[in-house]
Formats: C-alpha cells, sequence, structure tokens
C-alpha cells in the first residue's frame, strides 16, 4: 500500500535547548569523542568532546547542541554541566525540573528587592478600600503541613435569618505590582509545582509562607466574596472586598472533621464549620443535578523515613467530607468571580473552560463498560454523571471507581483563555457555563490577573494598559497553559521517581491488581494498594511468542486459553528493573490466572532482576 510521504526543506526555528542526560563513552582509549544519550527518548544522540569522560560517566550531565552537519547522523554539542551521580534523588529531581522546563533557580535580588521590608505591618493607607472584618470568626481547612494557606472561610447567621458566608483569599496582588521584576518572575514560572518532598515556589518564601499565607491568629490582607444564602444554600446577594482578616485556627482536614462530628463541641469555630459543611451539601447535590462529574483517579501519598527521606510507605489518598465542603465554596467563588470579570470586561477577562471530549474520546470506556452488560451514556455531561452513578455492581464494588477513572481519561485537559478571543466558555466537567480561577493567588498566575480584574472592577485598585489588552493577555494564557502542563507531569515524574525508590527498598512484591486496558499483546493494570499503574507484556525478545488473539470489539485479549477482559482482577508481581541506569522502570509479571510459560512463580527469592531479558512498565500518564 503506498503512503503518503515528505521530506524536511528547511527548517524555520530550531527549538533546541540544553539536554540531561548520560554519557556513552567511547571504547577506543584516550578518546576525546564521545557520545551523549539524552534522557529523552525523542532527542538523538550528541557527539561531544570532553577530557572528562572518565570522570563523567555514571552521571547526569548537560549538554547543549552546536549543531548539526547535514552529513552526520548525529548533531554535534558540547558539555555545560555535571549534575551528579544517577539514581541519587537530589540529581533526578534536577533532571525532572529541567527536562520539563520548570524555572527553578533561586529568585534574583532584582525580583527580592520588590518584596515589602520586614517588621511588615498593615498601614493605614494599606487600609484604603478595604473592610475590617477581623472581628468575623473565619478560620482555614487544608492538608497537613501546608504553609502556604491561601483561602480562609467563615459561616455566621443574620440578624434575618439568613446566612452569610465568605470566602477569603489571600491578597497577593496587593504586593505583586504590574510589571515589576517579581511579578514578571511570577507570570514566567506561572505556578508553583508540587513534587513529593519538594515545592518550587510561584512567589518568594516571604508572601508564601508568611505575608500572604492566612495563618491564624496574625492580621492578614485578604480578598474576599461574601454572599448572603437562605439555607437551602441559595445566593441571595454577592459582595466583593478588599479586606483584612484575622483566622481564629488554622485546621486540617481531619481536625475539621473531628470538630464537626464531636457531640460536645458547639464553639463559634465549629458552629460556622458545621453551617458550611451543610451548605456545601447541598451545593454538591445542586451541581451534580445539574451534571457536574465527579471523576476519580489514584492519588498517591508516601510516607518518609525522618532521617533518610526515602519513601518507606505508598497509599492512596483518603478524601473527607470536609476536603469536599472547603472544594464546594472554592468552585462556587470562582464561578461568582467569573460572572463579575466577564459582565466588567467582556472582552478581557482571564477564564478557564474545559472543553466536550469528541464522541470517539469515549469509546474505550462505553465498551468496557459493556463487556460488564453496563450501558454508559456520552451524549452529556449530565447523562454520563448519571449511568456512571448507575454502574453499580453487588459483588464488584470496586467497578464504579475504575469506570470513573477510565472515564477521567477520556477527558480533554482544561484550559485558561481569554474572553475577547473565544465564544466557548463552557466547563464540561463542572457543568457551569463560565470559570475561572481566583482561590489560589499564592500558588497560580492566573488568579493574580483575576485578582486584579476583580479588583479593578470594584474600584479597589487602578488598572493599567497590559491588563485590558486581549493579546497580551492571551499570551499569558498560552505560558500559563504550557506551565500548567509542564508541572502535571513534572509532578507524575516525581511520584514515578519515588515509586522506584520505594520498590527498590522494598524488594519484590506480589499485589492484586485490575486490568484498565487491554493491547494487541500486554494488559495495562492498576494496583489499588499503590495507586500504581502499569504494563504486563506477553512477548520477550528470545522466547516463544505465546498465541495471542485480541478482540478490539469487546476489547478482550486471548492467551493460549485463557481470555483477558478489562476490569478483570488478576495478581502480579512488582520489581524494579535497573538494567537500564538512565531508564529504571518498574517492570511488572503476571502470577495469577497461571498460564504455562507465562506466569511466573509465587516464588521468586531468587530471580535475577538485572538479567538481559525484560518485561518493560510505563507509569500512568
Amino acid at each position: 500500500m503506498l503512503k503518503p510521504t515528505g521530506r524536511v526543506v528547511g527548517i524555520i526555528k530550531r527549538n533546541w535547548r540544553p539536554y540531561c542526560g548520560m554519557l556513552s563513552k567511547s571504547d577506543i582509549k584516550e578518546s576525546r569523542r564521545h557520545l551523549f544519550t539524552p534522557a529523552d527518548k525523542r532527542i538523538p544522540r550528541i557527539r561531544i568532546e570532553t577530557r572528562q569522560a572518565s570522570t563523567l560517566e555514571g552521571r547526569r550531565i548537560i549538554v547543549a547542541i552546536d549543531g548539526w552537519p547535514r552529513n552526520s547522523r548525529y548533531p554535534n554539542g558540547h558539555f555545560v554541566r555535571n549534575l551528579g551521580d544517577v539514581g541519587e534523588k537530589e540529581t533526578e529531581t534536577e533532571v525532572l525540573l529541567l527536562e520539563h522546563d520548570v524555572p527553578h533557580q533561586p529568585f534574583s535580588q532584582a525580583v527580592l528587592s520588590f518584596l515589602p521590608k520586614m517588621p511588615w505591618s498593615i498601614t493605614e493607607k494599606d487600609m484604603k478600600n478595604r473592610e475590617d472584618l477581623r472581628h468575623l470568626c473565619i478560620c482555614s481547612v487544608d492538608p497537613p503541613g501546608c504553609t502556604d494557606i491561601d483561602d480562609a472561610l467563615h459561616c455566621r447567621e443574620l440578624e434575618n435569618g439568613n446566612l452569610e458566608v465568605g470566602v477569603h483569599i489571600a491578597d497577593v496582588s496587593h504586593f505583586i505590582r504590574p510589571g515589576n521584576a517579581l511579578d514578571q518572575e511570577s507570570a514566567r514560572r506561572g505556578t508553583t509545582v508540587y513534587l513529593c518532598e519538594k515545592r518550587i515556589d510561584m512567589v518568594p518564601e516571604l508572601l508564601s509562607s508568611n505575608l500572604c499565607s492566612l495563618k491564624c491568629d496574625v492580621d492578614r490582607l485578604a480578598f474576599s466574596c461574601i454572599w448572603e444564602m437562605n439555607h437551602n444554600a441559595e445566593i441571595l446577594k454577592t459582595k466583593f472586598t478588599k479586606s483584612v482578616i484575622n483566622s481564629k485556627a488554622s485546621l486540617t482536614y481531619a481536625e475539621a472533621q473531628l470538630r464537626i462530628d464531636s457531640a460536645n463541641m458547639n464553639d463559634d469555630i465549629t458552629t460556622s464549620l458545621r453551617g458550611l459543611n451543610k451548605l456545601a451539601k447541598i451545593l454538591k447535590k445542586r451541581r451534580i443535578e445539574k451534571g457536574a462529574l465527579t471523576l476519580s483517579s489514584p492519588e498517591v501519598r508516601f510516607h518518609m523515613d525522618s532521617e533518610t527521606h526515602d519513601p518507606i510507605d505508598l497509599q492512596t489518598k483518603e478524601l473527607r467530607e470536609t476536603n469536599s465542603m472547603v472544594e464546594e465554596f472554592m468552585l462556587l467563588a470562582n464561578i461568582s468571580v467569573a460572572k463579575k470579570i466577564h459582565e466588567e470586561f467582556s472582552e478581557h477577562a482571564l477564564l478557564r473552560k474545559h472543553p466536550a471530549p469528541p464522541p470517539s474520546n469515549y469509546e474505550i470506556l462505553v465498551k468496557a463498560a459493556r463487556s460488564r452488560n453496563l450501558e454508559i451514556k456520552t451524549d452529556t455531561a449530565k447523562s454520563l454523571a448519571e449511568s456512571l452513578d448507575r454502574a453499580e455492581s453487588p459483588t464488584f464494588p470496586y467497578l464504579n471507581t475504575l469506570l470513573r477513572i477510565l472515564a477521567t481519561r477520556c477527558m480533554m485537559q482544561a484550559v485558561y483563555f481569554c474572553s475577547g478571543m473565544d465564544n466557548d466558555f463552557h466547563h464540561y466537567g463542572l457543568a457551569s457555563p463560565i470559570y475561572t480561577h481566583f482561590t489560589s493567588p499564592i500558588r497560580r498566575y492566573a488568579d493574580v490577573i483575576v485578582h486584579r480584574l476583580l479588583a479593578v472592577a470594584i474600584g479597589a485598585d487602578c488598572t493599567y494598559p497590559e491588563l485590558t489588552d486581549k493579546h497580551k493577555l492571551a499570551d499569558i494564557c498560552k505560558n500559563l497553559n504550557f506551565r500548567h502542563k509542564m508541572a502535571q507531569y513534572a509532578q507524575r515524574a516525581s511520584v514515578a521517581f519515588h515509586t522506584q525508590l520505594f520498590f527498590k527498598s522494598k524488594g519484590i512484591v506480589s499485589e492484586e491488581a485490575y486490568i484498565l486496558f487491554v493491547r494487541k499483546n500486554a494488559i495495562v493494570v492498576l494496583i489499588p494498594k499503590y495507586g500504581l499503574e502499569g504494563t504486563v507484556f506477553f512477548e520477550e525478545k528470545d522466547k516463544p511468542n505465546p498465541q495471542l488473539i485480541y478482540d478490539d470489539e469487546i476489547p478482550s485479549l486471548k492467551i493460549e486459553d485463557t481470555v483477558f477482559h478489562v476490569f478483570d482482577k488478576v495478581k502480579v508481581k512488582i520489581m524494579l528493573d535497573s538494567s537500564n541506569l538512565q531508564h529504571q522502570k518498574i517492570r511488572m509479571s503476571l502470577v495469577e490466572p497461571q498460564i504455562p510459560g507465562i506466569s511466573i512463580p509465587t516464588d521468586t527469592s531468587n530471580m535475577d532482576l538485572n538479567g538481559p531479558k525484560k518485561k518493560k512498565m510505563k507509569l500512568g500518564k
């Protein structure tokens, strides 16, 4: 069959960057010319000249490309710097930050010069256009160990019997003024990046963990969104104001939950939390009735050894009612602010949308459900949400979670955009006609822009030319979307690396898994205990291939006499394959069901993990 072919006739712009990788030392003694193998498999090997080859062997290094002669198989480059020993935590973290283009250098003096001088206190000038809300019983609810507290809440009964609910967000735009070096650096970074043991801040620590963090018992500047609601969580009035607050408690989700559930606690904070929780349940129910999706992705938490900082345990995150409570009010604030800034600035509001997936995206989900005699409807978000709710199996309770994990994979990426450059505003996952990000300005630059727009809309701050230039705003959105995506990839790479460290110390383990996808020669499985995904391959080099029959319609894979379907329960063996130093990976093999010549025996204490024959594993996308 003829295939359309083409050739490169010219390159308009080089997209070269410095590359991380390892040196493949030349076999020729005393040679100065060597090949460098980049960590990114899409990049060709690079020919470099260096006298330090013996010291650079087994280390991660950075190399830059100088040119690529037309007649050469490889580009030419030069050694830039040595990052450290391969496999070491600091080295590998540096590699993943560089490879995902995450700006992580210490903040420059020029940037730091725009921070407030310490000791800092609220002045009379700061109080201009600002309401004093220090008397309110405001508290924050966050994960344990959180130092960058963006948001706090309050709820109280009004004299007319209605409820007043407030979402108070750190007033970051008060400290970061448009156009200065601090603003430019925050805009470039775009987002804070959370790795397993490290946080790469978008703004300097003085702001992120101190002056902008809404810690308890200190006065802090905030941007407040306050609603008057009836007891059925219907909004009667909305008010936005810059404010000064004094949080009465910084709670973890668990502590807040204990207060709500406690029979003998009735203090102001607890009463406020109960009020918020009650309203949140109504808001959530209403949102879900409109067609908002409740999807699932296995999130993992590592428990670190306090001395070595190596992962000693791995478990999926537990979600409480209080997680949902905070989320509901953050969503409500984001929607309220989105409406306000779009009313005021129809052409240059910074919004966030989530496009509906094309029907073809859902094929895998629909087929997988059908194989279990369940019907998933995907014509609207509401019909998808309802059919996911109905897709229960009394004999297989975990099935619903698996379907939701699969549904998550069908989704499109949510993106920031400028209202004047687009006419589709809809947020599919939240079933909201308009949405933005307002509630996390310490860790997202989008929220800083939204704060500035809202401040101008209510007359609390002055505008500046770039804020009302839709082309400039579109450029900002483009960078934010790129940084956001790279931060997600870097986070996943960090989880993957820590998972490898965990299994390196744990050795070989066998665990129950569920099949998420069947491929032509493999099954992709999810191990609920670790929230870990991997591929079990059934074809190996230098081994007779088993008889494989793949059916795309069901979907199923038949190996000899055993048939695998999506969501089948299997048992797999997990081990770390270190045969390729640069690309160490978790490898999975089938233990049960037993297939002669395929399944491995349960006792593998004397298996050679660094032998030449390997099955591969890919960590979840």
